[in-house]
């Protein structure tokens, strides 16, 4: 009867409810009448239950609440669509006939499927290029990283794996994942495709940047305009620094970038750094052309050698992975369209030819760069190339700049000497003019009045008198009458 104690030194049966196979235990779950949804979730392992509150939950009581027959029509792994709406029908009984499975996540299955048509290629294009390593370049470098999203999860394979027999039946996505994942290795395959197809891109990056820093590093070493300008703000650093701060045998790269701070007493818009420049153009003009010595600076300052050897690191680790995927392949039976191990063979042979040849140049950049940084005097822990050339970098814009503020200052100076003459110049001819116009009207004044006189000395005879000298007096006050006269004229006027 229910609630009787088992028998004592028996083993108690299993409930009616779990049937045993081996040592697992297997549940009587009621079977739905067609696949479902799924539902992603990560499973316990059955030895991980005891003493947990999973050993005090019974999921098979809930199968006589819940409406199974309800549940399958809303979870259903076919694809439905609703009758519209207005009907009085039920929603869930509104089903119209079976159109596609899916058991792929909704959001995920539409964004493969967007990509499949960018790629527009069908199923079996895809995977004979694949097979075939891409021998015809149907697949992009960016669809080949986009594919690299899409690779069936092991969730997903079982899933498809179990409507293996409706594939004609599946979703676009559906089909496709269930199709790649019938490739052997296909994960591994589309990772070497792409690795080869980025390989050359990713080298010519790389080189460039290690370049930056053999060749910066050899320049700052070289240089003898550097070397002079170093040496003039040394002698004008120790000439107005004392005690402590003076006495100077060097300094430190960054004090060249704190020259500009030190301002002019006389002219705050001149820097130490705009005087050091107008001495270095009367005394020192090679210095001047000092960002020749210098040009692959500023592209070394970029560099960041940690990003660098990671990516470095990565081509290598790359390569190796390649070498593992190809030994994999040479073991196991292939068949006249796998092309995977005669082009990764030759790919290989070249590509770490290749790369063995930037590890040099990577560990010849390094040693320069450490060397020049002791040249320096600089502590090699500390200083980083990107950090380190950036100083340089910096200091030769703002050289370049104070410069242009000299050529700038001269240029202004020169307008307002030039203004300055132009107005003096200006001025100078007014006062010709001025002075021209006064002396034209005092000789028009002149010669009105020798005419009078000379017309009332013939009237008077005085013309022919010998002593002249009347004559010369009375032109003169009559001179001196007709301005009066002009004069009292001219006010009558005005009052008028």
């Amino acid at each position: 009867p229910p609630g009787a104690p088992p028998f004592f030194n028996c083993p108690m049966p299993p409930p009616p409810c779990l049937l045993t196979t081996g040592s697992m235990r297997r549940k009587a779950i009621p079977q739905p009448s067609h696949p479902l949804k799924s539902f992603n979730w990560h499973k316990l392992a059955e030895n991980r239950i005891g003493g947990t509150l999973w050993s005090e939950i019974d999921d098979l009581r809930a199968f006589t609440v819940l409406d199974l027959e309800d549940f399958e029509k809303m979870f259903s792994a076919y694809q439905r669509q609703q009758k519209e709406l207005g009907s009085n029908e039920d929603l869930y009984l509104t089903i119209r006939k079976v159109k596609e499975l899916s058991v792929i996540d909704g959001r995920r299955a539409q964004n493969c499927v967007i990509l499949l048509s960018k790629l527009k290629l069908s199923n079996e294009e895809i995977k004979r290029a694949i097979l075939q390593m891409d021998e015809q370049e149907d697949l992009p470098k960016d669809m080949l990283e986009q594919l690299l999203k899409f690779v069936p999860e092991k969730s997903d394979v079982d899933l498809l794996e179990e409507h293996r027999h409706e594939t004609e039946r599946m979703a676009r996505a559906d089909r496709f994942l269930y199709e790649m994942s019938r490739i052997d290795h296909y994960q591994q395959r589309l990772q070497a495709l792409f690795f080869k197809k980025k390989f050359a891109e990713r080298l010519a990056e790389a080189k460039p940047k290690i370049e930056g820093i053999l060749q910066a590093s050899k320049e700052l070493c070289q240089s003898k305009r550097l070397k002079q300008l170093l040496e003039v703000v040394l002698a004008f650093g120790n000439y107005m620094n004392k005690g402590q701060r003076g006495n100077a045998f060097g300094f430190r790269v960054s004090s060249l970038n704190k020259i500009g701070d030190t301002k002019s007493s006389i002219d705050r818009s001149i820097t130490l750094l705009h005087y050091l420049i107008m001495i270095f153009e009367k005394n020192y003009p090679e210095i001047l052309n000092i960002h020749v010595d210098l040009l692959h600076v500023p592209d070394a300052a970029k560099v960041n050698l940690a990003e660098l050897d990671k990516e470095i690191n990565n081509l290598k680790n790359g390569l190796k992975a390649l070498e593992s995927e190809l030994e994999y392949q040479r073991n196991r039976t292939r068949t006249s369209e796998d092309k995977f191990v005669p082009v990764m063979s030759d790919f290989i042979t070249v590509a770490s030819f290749s790369f063995s040849e930037m590890e040099d140049l990577l560990a010849e950049a390094k040693d320069k760069y450490s060397k020049m940084l002791k040249y320096f005097s600089e502590e090699e822990a500390r200083m980083q190339p990107d950090e380190f050339f950036g100083l340089f970098d910096t200091f030769l814009q703002s050289f370049s700049e104070a410069r242009h503020d000299l050529e700038n200052m001269r240029r202004k100076k020169e307008e307002e000497e030039r203004r300055a003459r132009m107005e003096a110049m200006l001025k100078e001819q007014r006062e010709k003019e001025r002075r021209l116009k006064k002396s034209r009207a005092g000789s028009v004044t002149e010669e009105v009045g020798e005419f009078d006189d000379l017309v009332s000395a013939l009237r008077s005879g005085e013309v022919f008198d010998k002593d002249l000298s009347k004559l010369k007096r009375s032109r003169k006050r009559s001179g001196s009458q007709l301005l009066e006269n002009s004069r009292e004229r001219a006010v009558s006027k005005l009052n008028y």
